[in-house]
């Protein structure tokens, strides 16, 4: 009996980067908001908007599923800071979401349902580095997001 093992791969494979997602211009003032508004430095502001990029492409990708995904509030304070700067963001849904406006609806209560941790898997699935400090630290409390839709 002849047996053989197959090599290991050296195919590497490339990680999206959340700041190709954005003009330098943009994400520049998304992290100056961020340091403003939050005790943020801007190591932690461009850490909290790189996954709130990445969440948000998860979100618009692919469309119709209803995947109900949502941040937890750690992440989700960077992902109100890019919607709320609607220029940016209209463009960034122009762009990324086949030209429709992703919507925000949240719920008033949190669900607690691993919506959170679900979320950040489906976020590294998509190929982004997820950092896993920022989710973690909201996996119990869990997402506001609408559930049963693509909104955020």
């Amino acid at each position: 009996m002849t047996s053989t093992l197959d090599a290991p791969s050296t195919e590497t494979v490339a990680l999206r980067d959340p700041q190709d997602y954005l003009t330098p211009e943009v994400w520049n003032k998304e992290v100056a908001l961020l340091m403003r508004d939050h005790p943020f430095d801007q190591s932690m502001a461009e850490r909290l908007l790189g996954q709130a990029v990445a969440y948000l492409l998860t979100a618009m990708e692919p469309r119709g599923q209803h995947r109900e995904l949502g941040p937890g509030e750690l992440v989700d304070i960077a992902v109100h800071t890019l919607i709320l700067d609607t220029k940016p963001y209209a463009e960034f849904c122009r762009r990324y979401n086949q030209g429709e406006y992703l919507h925000h609806v949240p719920e008033v209560e949190r669900k607690v349902d691993g919506t959170v941790a679900r979320t950040a898997e489906v976020v590294a699935e998509r190929g982004f580095a997820v950092d896993w400090p920022l989710w973690e630290a909201d996996f119990t409390k869990c997402s506001p997001c609408h559930p049963g839709t693509d909104s955020h």
